[in-house]
């Protein structure tokens, strides 16, 4: 089989693009996922995402992390968003399924602005906070986060006997200016750290207004990520958050074939 594909990344988070909107029983199965995902024998790829043609909504967007489980992603939904107007499937807005539900998403040249799912609940551990956006996260404040080991911090804290089974994405922050955040994460699927993770980012945004602009109704926080700059806005009601939106660019790298 020859394999069409195109290459996009979000912030240095890069994603191999297949669609399927004309097979909708097109499916890869972990090992085919993996193999396109190794940057060495494949194409290399933090992820793979399939979009398909669906009743109802726009498109819908199939993520899965290189090792071929899946999950949500913030920076692959951008990145699809970008996809499925090359596809002509939208135009400037876009309403699509992803595997935690709907979302949509406007496009303005290459920069997309995402509305991720609510968040009720954020849990306060001795020191740190997980919470879901769409995928788990760990959260941990800190500084000089840049000599941080952080496939050694992150993976400790991903096989922990407590996140092993579920796996969690691990993201330490550091203050650099009022709601101004530096992030590093290390994502499960990948096992590594990433150049940016968009859930992550929304989850370190989300923290840190209930930590530390716990007075606001409306937060805005901006965050430098290895691979760029994302931004996060949301709205609050008491500990909840609602309205929460990822932004950042997008970009079309290069479109190819692989024979599997």
């Amino acid at each position: 089989m020859t394999l069409s594909f195109s290459k996009y990344q979000g912030t240095g988070n890069d994603f191999i693009m297949i669609d399927a909107t004309q097979n909708s029983a097109f499916s890869l199965n972990n090992e085919e996922i993996s193999l396109l995902c190794d940057r060495r024998f494949g194409v290399g790829a933090d992820g793979l995402i399939i979009i398909y043609k669906e009743k109802g909504v726009d498109f819908r967007m199939q993520y899965h992390n290189a090792d071929g489980s899946q999950s949500f992603c913030g920076n692959g939904a951008r990145c699809a968003v970008h996809f499925a107007h090359s596809l002509k499937l939208i135009e400037e807005k876009a309403v699509f399924l992803a595997i935690d539900g709907l979302h949509e998403a406007t496009m303005k040249n290459n920069m997309i602005s995402l509305k991720m799912n609510d968040v009720e609940e954020i849990f306060h551990g001795k020191d740190f906070y997980t919470l879901d956006t769409g995928s788990p996260h760990y959260v941990q404040f800190a500084e000089h986060i840049d000599s941080i080991n952080m496939v050694d911090f992150g993976s400790k804290i991903r096989y922990s006997p407590t996140y092993k089974a579920q796996g969690i994405n691990v993201n330490v922050a550091e203050i650099m200016d009022k709601n101004q955040l530096k992030i590093r994460t290390y994502e499960r699927g990948v096992e590594n750290e990433t150049y940016s993770c968009g859930t992550g980012a929304t989850a370190v945004a989300l923290v840190y207004g209930k930590v530390y602009d716990k007075d606001k109704k409306e937060i805005a926080v901006d965050i430098e990520v290895k691979g760029g700059n994302l931004k996060v806005e949301a709205k609050r009601k008491n500990d909840s958050f609602y309205s929460i939106y990822l932004i950042g660019p997008a970009q079309k790298v290069f479109e190819g074939t692989y024979k599997m």
